[in-house]
């Protein structure tokens, strides 16, 4: 019979379970009260078919660890498969997903958006990515985000900024960072900026170091311009101090 037609249940001869009468809490619909469920390390409340879909989407996520969904306690292994009544070749599949999902998160790899094929990002600063794969078959160039996974929007010389919506990370980075005193200026009239600034001409984010003065070349497309007030070429003086340039969003 297939497993559609024969589900995984519990019985009273499943050894080493914390067997319960209690409604699914992870299925609201699912409330038998003759039904056995098993409850969890965490004290939460499932059934072998529903902990199994929990755990698929959360590998199918990326997750390289398995956690409830209502409180975010981890799982171990071993609990999961002896719960959820893994098949030989649902664990099988588990731990291949597992494998390559802290492949991924340990070397920096993930998936393209367009073709599936493994990337690996070389520049751990460059959210655009460029699949080779995908420009190889469609002849021209695929680059995606590797914030988002969409395919790249942006400024063609920016690095942080995509152009998808939704896709904010620079926006909450820039919103975020704390304020600095330039040392630079520590014996003279006290300067204070933004620690992170986006360069005024490719959006590459850019963080100062506290050391050294306003002046700024962009690493990516080599516009000089002032930390401080953010126009090119300028420089901070005492005698006409710029005015200090709001938060970028």
């Amino acid at each position: 019979m297939s497993e559609v037609n024969n589900p995984k249940r519990f019985t009273p001869f499943d050894k080493g379970i914390k067997l319960v009468s209690k409604p699914n809490e992870f299925d609201i619909y699912d409330d038998d009260p003759d039904v056995l469920r098993a409850e969890l390390s965490c004290g939460h409340v499932t059934d072998p078919e529903t902990l199994t879909d929990c755990c698929k989407a959360q590998l199918d996520k990326g997750q390289t660890e398995f956690r409830c969904p209502l409180c975010e306690a981890e799982w171990p292994y071993d609990e999961v498969r002896k719960l959820a009544k893994l098949t030989v070749d649902e664990q099988s599949s588990f731990e291949e997903k597992l494998g390559t999902n802290t492949v991924k998160k340990l070397m920096d790899f993930r998936d393209c958006p367009g073709c599936d094929t493994l990337i690996e990002r070389s520049d751990g600063s460059n959210l655009c990515v460029l699949c080779s794969v995908c420009t190889a078959k469609n002849k021209k160039p695929f680059e995606f985000c590797w914030n988002c996974m969409r395919a790249w929007k942006g400024h063609q010389l920016s690095t942080n900024q995509c152009g998808n919506e939704g896709c904010s990370i620079h926006q909450k980075l820039l919103k975020e960072c704390p304020m600095i005193t330039l040392e630079y200026f520590e014996n003279k009239a006290e300067v204070q900026c933004p620690k992170l600034r986006k360069c005024p001409h490719c959006d590459t984010m850019i963080e100062h170091t506290n050391r050294g003065c306003n002046n700024m070349t962009c690493p990516n497309c080599n516009m000089e311009f002032c930390f401080v007030c953010l126009n090119p070429g300028h420089d901070y003086d005492d005698d006409n101090p710029c005015t200090v340039a709001p938060r970028q969003h």
